[in-house]
Parts: C-alpha cells; sequence; structure tokens
C-alpha cells in the first residue's frame, strides 16, 4: 500500500510540509502548484529536496480549463500544458492533474473533449508524461466520474488516464459500484477525503470542510472497496481542504492523515480480503470489555483532599502498592488510583498539569494486540521501568500526552491487583453508595483536537462515534462527540472547547492541555445512592429550582417525581428509549467534577441539561483570587 498526501493539506511552507509528511511515514506527496510557486527555489530545487525526504512526487496539480475550449483559447490551453510539462520534468515527477473545464465559455461534448486529450496526451507522450482528468463535482460539463471515463475511454491514448477523488463522487452521490467496471491501469491515482454532512454549496463544502477518512461522514469506505475491486494497486493519496488544519502544525495533521489511510486499507482488506491491496499486517478492532481503572496523579496534600471526596462518594481504600507510593479506592467494579510518586511519568504528569486522571486503563479482549494495532496504526508505545511485583502493562501515549493501559483476562494480566496490591482494610465510616460501573469517561480539549482524538480511538478499537452535538454553556458553545460501541462497555464523551470563557476552557487553561475533566459512576438506584451519599456527608451541586418547575412541565412529571428531584438536585432527561437521570459533585479543583447516573434504556448523555448542570459549577467556582468553597 502506497500513500500519498497532497501540500495543500498542510499548513507551513514548503520545507516544513515536507518534513511532516515524511516523518509521518508518507511515500509520496502531490505537489499543488501554489506551493511550489511561493517558493523561493527552482523546481529542480523542490524535486531534490522531495527525493532527500526519500519521497517520491506523485503528482503536480492542477491543470485548469482546458478541454472544449474555443480558439484562440484552445491554443493557449495546449501552450500552458507545455509550459506545465517544463515544470514536471524538472521535479522529476510524470504525472499531472487536470480537472474538468469549470470556465464559462468551455463547450460541452463527450467528442470534443476527448479529442482535446488525445492530443494532448500525444504530446505528454513525447516526453514520458502522464495526463489525469478528474471530474470536479461542479464541473461545468462534466461533474460525474463516469462522463470522465467516457472521455478517457474514447481519448483512447495510454498517456491519458483517470484521477478519482472520493469527495468529488460521494459529494454527488454517485453509485461508487460504476468504479468497479473501470479497468484499473487506467486509473492513475486515487485521491481521498472525507467530509461532515452539510448542505451547502459543493465547491464551499469542499474548499473548506474535507477531512481525512473515517473523521467524517461520507461513506469513503464503499468508494475504496470499489476501487479496491478493480485491482487497482496504485498509490492512495490524501487532498484536504480543511481551515481548521490550514491554522493547525503540520506533523500532527499529517500523522492523522496517514492513520486515516492505513485505517481505510485496513477496513478494506477486512471486509475485501481478496482484493489486491497490500496494508501492513495488523490484529483487527479490539473489543473493549469496559473501564479497568482511572488514575490520578497528585501531590499527599492533595491525594488526602481527593480520598476525602472519594469516601463521601462511598469508595474505599482496598489497597496500597507493594513498592510505590500508589492507592487503590473501589467501589462496586469501579477502580480509582491515586499516584503520589514523586519520580516517573505520574510525577511529571503532575508537574505539568496539577492534580488530575492522566492514565485510563481499558479491559480489552486482547492486550498485547491492541498495542500492536496501535503500533501499526502510528501510536506511540508507552513504557517506563518495572520493578519487583509489577506487571508489565500494555501501554500507548494518549493523544492528549497522558497514558492508555490495557489488560485483559490473560495470562498475569487478570490478576494484577492482587500481584501488585496488598489489600487493605479502610476504616472510613461512610457507606457503599451502590456504583457499580463507569458509565462514561468525559475528555475535555481544544476543539481542533476532537477529529484527531475521534480517528485515534475509532481506528484502534471495536467503537463507532455519535453525531457531533452543541453543549451550551452561558460562556459559549462547546462542541461534544462520543466514541462508544455497541455493548455499551465504553463510552469516551469528548467536548472540544474554543474559548476559554466556557466552563471547559477554563479547565484546559488551568491544567494546561488535554485532560479527563470528568467521571460518570452508574447506579440502578439514584435515589437511594442520594440517600446514601448524603449520610456520606457528600453534598451534591445545587441546582437551581426553576430547572426543576419547568422540567416537570416540559416531561409532564409526577409532582412528587419532580419533587424528589428537586430535593436531591438530580437532573432529569428523556429520549425515545427511556429515561436518565444525573446527579453531580461541584468541582473538585478548576474544574474536574464527578458524575452519577441512572439510566433507564436511555441513549445519549443528558446534552439538554448542560447548561443548567455548568451554571450551577460556575456559581460554585470561586472569584479570582478568592478561597476555595468547601
Amino acid at each position: 500500500m502506497k500513500t500519498s498526501i497532497a501540500t495543500v493539506s498542510l499548513s507551513g511552507e514548503l520545507p516544513e510540509k515536507l518534513d511532516a509528511i515524511a516523518r509521518a511515514g508518507f511515500n509520496g506527496v502531490e505537489i499543488f502548484e501554489n506551493d511550489f510557486l511561493a517558493f523561493d527555489g527552482s523546481a529542480r530545487d523542490v524535486g531534490k529536496m522531495v527525493r532527500d525526504h526519500g519521497l517520491e512526487i506523485t503528482l503536480f496539480q492542477p491543470f485548469r480549463d482546458f478541454e472544449g475550449m474555443p480558439e484562440p483559447q484552445r491554443s493557449r490551453a495546449f501552450d500552458r500544458a507545455e509550459r506545465k510539462f517544463d515544470v514536471m520534468q524538472d521535479l522529476g515527477t510524470d504525472l499531472v492533474l487536470v480537472c474538468s473545464n469549470v470556465s464559462p465559455i468551455a463547450l460541452g461534448g463527450v467528442d470534443r473533449a476527448a479529442a482535446d486529450f488525445h492530443e494532448l496526451g500525444e504530446r505528454a507522450a513525447k516526453r514520458g508524461l502522464r495526463v489525469g482528468y478528474q471530474a470536479l463535482a461542479w464541473g461545468r460539463h462534466i461533474n460525474d466520474h463516469r462522463d470522465a471515463w467516457e472521455i478517457v475511454r474514447r481519448a483512447d491514448h495510454p498517456s491519458i488516464g483517470l484521477i478519482l477523488d472520493s469527495f468529488h463522487t460521494l459529494a454527488r452521490k454517485i453509485d461508487v459500484n460504476s468504479i468497479r467496471s473501470i479497468p484499473k491501469e487506467k486509473i492513475f491515482i486515487i485521491q481521498l477525503a472525507d467530509a461532515p454532512l452539510i448542505d451547502m454549496d459543493l465547491l464551499y463544502w469542499s474548499r473548506h470542510y474535507r477531512n481525512m477518512p473515517g473523521e467524517g461522514d461520507l461513506p469513503v469506505l464503499d468508494f475504496m472497496r470499489s476501487v479496491a475491486a478493480t485491482g487497482y494497486d496504485g498509490y492512495l493519496s490524501l487532498e484536504i481542504f480543511n481551515d481548521q488544519f490550514r491554522g493547525g502544525s503540520p506533523k500532527p495533521i499529517a500523522t492523522d492523515g496517514h492513520r486515516s489511510l492505513i485505517y481505510l486499507g485496513d477496513q478494506v482488506k477486512q471486509s475485501e480480503p481478496d482484493v489486491a491491496m497490500t496494508v501492513p499486517a495488523m490484529p483487527g478492532p479490539i473489543e473493549v470489555n469496559g473501564v479497568e481503572f482511572v488514575e490520578f496523579a497528585a501531590n499527599e496534600d492533595e491525594a488526602r483532599e481527593l480520598a476525602s471526596l472519594l469516601n463521601t462518594l462511598g469508595f474505599r481504600k482496598t489497597g496500597t502498592h507493594k513498592t510505590k507510593q500508589v492507592s487503590r479506592y473501589s467501589q462496586g467494579g469501579i477502580n480509582l488510583v491515586i499516584n503520589t510518586e514523586r519520580e516517573g511519568f505520574a510525577h511529571s504528569s503532575y508537574a505539568v498539569h496539577g492534580t488530575s486522571a492522566y492514565a485510563l486503563g481499558l479491559n480489552v479482549a486482547d492486550a498485547r494486540a491492541t498495542v500492536e494495532r496501535a503500533r501499526a496504526l502510528g501510536a506511540e508505545p508507552f513504557e517506563q521501568g518495572v520493578g519487583p511485583s509489577e506487571v508489565t502493562m500494555p501501554a500507548i501515549r494518549g493523544v492528549g500526552g497522558g497514558v492508555l493501559y490495557f489488560v485483559d483476562g490473560k495470562s498475569e494480566l487478570r490478576n494484577i491487583w492482587e500481584i501488585e496490591f496488598d489489600p487493605v482494610e479502610d476504616d472510613a465510616t461512610t457507606r457503599d453508595a451502590g456504583l457499580l460501573q463507569f458509565d462514561h469517561v468525559a475528555q475535555t480539549m481544544n476543539f481542533d483536537e476532537m477529529l484527531t482524538w475521534l480517528l485515534f480511538y475509532t481506528s484502534i478499537l471495536k467503537a463507532r462515534k455519535t453525531p457531533m452535538v452543541d453543549i451550551i454553556d452561558p460562556s459559549g458553545i462547546v462542541r461534544s462527540q462520543v466514541v462508544e460501541n455497541e455493548a455499551g462497555s465504553l463510552r469516551i464523551t469528548m467536548n472540544g472547547a474554543e474559548n476559554r470563557r466556557t466552563l471547559a476552557g477554563h479547565f484546559l487553561a488551568e491544567k494546561f492541555g488535554s485532560s479527563v475533566q470528568h467521571l460518570a459512576f452508574r447506579t440502578d438506584d439514584i435515589f437511594e445512592t442520594a440517600k446514601v451519599l448524603k449520610a456520606n456527608g457528600f453534598v451534591p451541586l445545587q441546582i437551581s429550582p426553576n430547572y426543576y418547575d419547568d422540567v416537570e412541565a416540559r416531561f409532564g412529571l409526577d409532582p412528587d417525581l419532580a419533587d424528589r428531584l428537586k430535593e436531591a438536585n438530580i437532573l432529569y432527561d428523556r429520549d425515545e428509549n427511556g429515561e436518565y437521570f444525573q446527579l453531580y459533585s461541584p468541582n473538585y479543583g478548576e474544574g474536574f467534577f464527578f458524575e452519577i447516573v441512572q439510566r433507564r434504556g436511555y441513549k445519549g448523555y443528558g446534552a439538554p441539561n448542560a447548561i443548567f448542570r455548568i451554571a450551577a459549577q460556575k456559581r460554585f467556582m470561586r472569584p479570582q483570587g478568592m478561597p476555595k468553597k468547601r
């Protein structure tokens, strides 16, 4: 499998782009003409720079408004083509992209266009070059790859072929199965892009909202399966126009791009095992059985404060690490770990972020296979020294700089708590509150990181993404999207902040980067849980009384139920599947909090309640310079 990316997909100057592309693992690069024109060097200089990075120039593009022009524009088009051919030879590439004509003076007619391409093929062949024709979704006469293929077929020249772009085909909802009958030798290169489903002008949609395969909503896999069915085994190249990417760092975006192509190739191979596509060997997507633990990094004083809060939530200290300053707190199937070591990665994380949930442990079908798949998809393995009475736990670095650990039911990993921890009897007088499992883990990040996180999780784990929703904060909007699996044993909510005045933005600013902002625990009886929590000394987040008058009227609740919700500060929502109850802790530190939920068939995450919860949390937060509320 040969991978490529167009320079227009990344921000920065051309040398910076090429460095990012090479480091990400691509084999080739499309040189976008504007990147070449803006570079202060010759075409030969660019070609040498590309080859010095170990890359091949897969394509020079674009050549516009060529076919079907009247005279004198037709003659000028051939003159322009000859100039392009000069540049190509100096660059050291043999393929140019010609996109379908959008000029208002262009003449229609398949035969006219085919004749123009036959002549262009004759000129290209004299120089050992090739020409690829692509149907733009907004082309004046040709906007369908089937028509572009008919022109290529009638041109009947070995130097003229077809360039297929997933966006142009899928944006117009053209049947992708029509690709299967195209001879593979006439497909010169495949360009790939995804996009969110937005009803807007095709040109504007394409120029501003494309993203990597797997990050959007278009059926790129179906497109690629049809391509693979032809036997095509050439370059898969990304051509991404995205305002967010143009303003971001080229290295992580290039890394995302390469991951997206490897993931797409793996999906094709899994669904079409007989196709000729060669992809890196890797295990299939990994099933997640649940969240095994969340680990906090803290100092001794803050660890005691956090442990005290956990006690009021019904957690008890159940173990201490045999060789490290690490404690385990448990309730039901929930494990929380507090690490106060003064060296190692946890301590480094504390030094940067303060007390934070820096590591997530997932119980998966096969821990080592998970890391093997993650590495094949470009994830960075995480390793640190293993001391006496410790188990090597497979792990990778998370996108935000944290750690993802993996355990399974195989070998010593299934007994990790018994191997590494000594059991303890907690003398706390608080009662078990009926918390059963992690319901979801909520991670907060800058909005422009969300696509990276989504692709990271969905490419490695057997999980899907949900549609994006807007979380209304009194100070702005936070975009939220969820990675979850069919069984509900994995739910990771991702909240993208766009300004620091929102609660999520404040948390990011104070924690110096993306992190877990809240943990949600599941109970089967939230009213009984609330009763026990009150007896334990837990003080819930205080919700405005006005909320309960509205929720009673909005859902037609029995007044007694509305009174019970109000008394316990429990929020309520309902969807077509059932009911949802939410109870929150006040903020711990600069915006971290705990949530307790009860689901009665409900599939969502209580987004309509977010504005009321956030308003209450902001009332609780201390003003600048004031001591923290207790």
